[in-house]
């Protein structure tokens, strides 16, 4: 089993009651991306789905603008000038900013104040070859020494030995899962990190040296709503189709390709050069339907209805 045919499956196996989104950066400081993250809704998770199904820009979140009297944007921004104004325009376009104009000048107000919307924050780690682990411990450890996720977890369709555990820091949590049926089994269960404590990134190994950073839990704490937020944005369906008469979606959305009889990722797999190739317009999939079908996001709120049919009392 191919890992990417594999990521998918598990994405569309967990998402049910949950968001899920899949090669998203869980650094700080470094350069790690998790293969896919899961987001269990918060108490106030329905209030940020009324906002927009879209990702909210983080410098508009953490401005000093509240719901209530509108404020000067340059005086409610610590950030550039232009990236300030970028995330003004995003934010309203996307209904959490309204703009007034007076005396020639540009004032904004949420429309509604940030909900606390996520949960738990899961990161998932695929290898569905355990014999074939690659860098595995270290990528593992540095998840859990820097705790930006509540929770990390080793999904595999390999038989999990005891040596195998032994490998794994032990607050991983692991999982096998078979892909063919989307049954999943826990081999462990991971252990709650240490989310509100100050962690450790690892930044670059080299020979006999690891350089590392220490990373604030105000520092973390941005980090996670910036990644939930992506997540949000994001969902996993994020891959092109092949242009290829051999492609046929499956009910999940997922790139099947009768030839190979498995899915398949356009950009590594699919071409001239492919002896099952039969030249064809790329196959259409309803993404926003499908995840709107399936999951807790919400495609089309009530709120950006709302808006989008006064509009123009802003421009």
């Amino acid at each position: 089993m191919r890992e990417f045919a594999f990521e998918l499956a598990l994405c569309g196996a967990i998402e049910s009651d949950a968001v899920v989104a899949r090669q998203l950066a869980t650094s700080v400081h470094g350069r790690r991306v998790a293969d896919v993250i899961r987001i269990e809704p918060g108490p106030e998770f329905e209030e940020r789905a009324q906002i927009t199904p879209e990702q909210l820009p983080s410098n508009a979140i953490e401005a000093d603008v509240g719901p209530g009297r509108a404020r000067y944007w340059k005086d409610a921004f610590d950030c550039h000038p232009e990236r300030a104004e970028r995330a003004v325009d995003i934010a309203t376009e996307r209904g959490f900013f309204e703009r007034e104009r007076r005396g020639g000048r540009t004032y904004v107000r949420q429309t509604v104040r940030y909900p606390d919307w996520f949960d738990r924050l899961v990161a998932i780690e695929n290898k569905p070859d355990l014999g074939r682990p690659g860098d595995l411990e270290t990528q593992l450890r540095t998840d859990v020494s820097l705790a930006l996720v509540d929770e990390v977890v080793l999904a595999t369709a390999s038989h999990v030995t005891g040596a195998h555990l032994n490998r794994i820091p032990d607050p991983v949590g692991v999982w096998r899962f078979d892909p063919e049926t989307g049954q999943r089994e826990v081999i462990r269960e991971a252990a709650l990190l240490p989310v509100p404590d100050a962690g450790v990134e690892l930044i670059e190994r080299h020979p006999g040296r690891t350089d590392v950073r220490i990373v604030s839990a105000t520092e973390k704490a941005r980090a996670r709503r910036r990644l939930a937020e992506r997540a949000y944005g994001k969902g996993w369906r994020t891959y092109d189709l092949p242009a290829c008469a051999q492609c046929t979606p499956d009910a999940d959305g997922r790139p099947y390709c009768a030839w190979k009889d498995r899915p398949v990722r356009a950009s590594e797999e699919c071409g001239t050069e492919c002896d099952g190739h039969e030249p064809a317009d790329p196959p259409e999939i309803n993404r926003t339907g499908l995840r709107g079908e399936q999951t807790p996001w919400e495609p089309d709120p009530d709120g950006r209805k709302r808006r989008q049919s006064g509009l123009d009392r802003f421009s």
